[in-house]
């Protein structure tokens, strides 16, 4: 994910290369991919990335957290700005992990990130000033779009659209096996279920319409369209899927909880 935002910003000119540090402690090879395919500086000291930075981004896994705080406790300052990309890490750990009253905002894009195509949420910590909003959001605006939330919705926003990519894929992945199995080349297939989503996507981004009324629109009576959402209803397409954002959102809950109930290390 932290090279999919670097990308991203780079991408759309929001930030140079040359202004990005990124960290990696252990892996000499990793670092010089980083630089390599993006010009960014990347480095093994935390202190002196930290202490460089305006905007901190924290990206490792939450597993990892307490450690990465611990590293950067003793350099980070509040008038940092501190964004968390920690799935289920709620901000107040992170605020009484680093004492004092550091700004910490929540952020959760997707990997869509890569090319400028994420949706992010934000929430706000308990010290973030409305400026600080706004320039985590014209920062995050450069991987795609944002919209502002409050942290306990921030599991919902997991499931949907944190997670949500990997349900494409696999609507994707079904469409494409749907017409091989039905005779088409693989590469063929590939195409028409990219492009059917995609299409789908921008019609449902560009229309007035909602997304059921789109659905109204195209689906005959006694059609083929009609007989295919009756298999899907029936084999609980939606419900799966719905399902499947339930499952994310309680697994963000459950990382969530376990950090709350964590004793802070002093």
């Amino acid at each position: 994910m932290a090279e999919a935002m670097a990308a991203g910003m780079i991408e759309s000119g929001t930030i140079e290369p040359e202004r990005i540090i990124m960290t990696n402690r252990s892996n000499e090879q990793r670092r010089q991919e980083l630089m390599e395919n993006h010009g960014v500086l990347a480095t093994q000291s935390i202190e002196f990335a930290v202490r460089e930075a305006d905007v901190v981004i924290l990206a490792m896994k939450p597993k990892d957290v307490e450690r990465a705080l611990e590293g950067i406790e003793d350099f980070i300052t509040n008038e940092q700005l501190l964004l968390s990309v920690l799935a289920g890490v709620p901000s107040s750990f992170i605020e009484e992990k680093l004492e004092g009253e550091q700004p910490v905002i929540r952020v959760m894009p997707n990997t869509s990130s890569m090319i400028g195509k994420s949706i992010s949420a934000l929430a706000a910590g308990e010290h973030v000033s409305d400026e600080q909003v706004t320039i985590a959001r014209a920062l995050i605006r450069s991987i795609g779009e944002t919209v502002v939330i409050e942290e306990e919705q921030m599991d919902v926003f997991t499931g949907v659209a944190g997670s949500g990519p990997a349900y494409i894929y696999h609507v994707i992945e079904s469409l494409e096996k749907a017409a091989v199995e039905g005779g088409i080349e693989t590469e063929t297939a590939r195409k028409m279920a990219v492009q059917t989503v995609l299409g789908a996507g921008m019609m449902a981004e560009q229309s007035e319409d909602s997304p059921s009324a789109l659905r109204k629109k195209v689906t005959s009576p006694n059609g083929t369209t009609q007989a295919g959402l009756e298999a899907l209803y029936e084999n609980g397409g939606g419900e799966a899927i719905e399902a499947a954002v339930e499952n994310a959102a309680t697994r963000s809950k459950e990382i969530s909880n376990q950090f709350n109930k964590k004793p802070v290390t002093q």
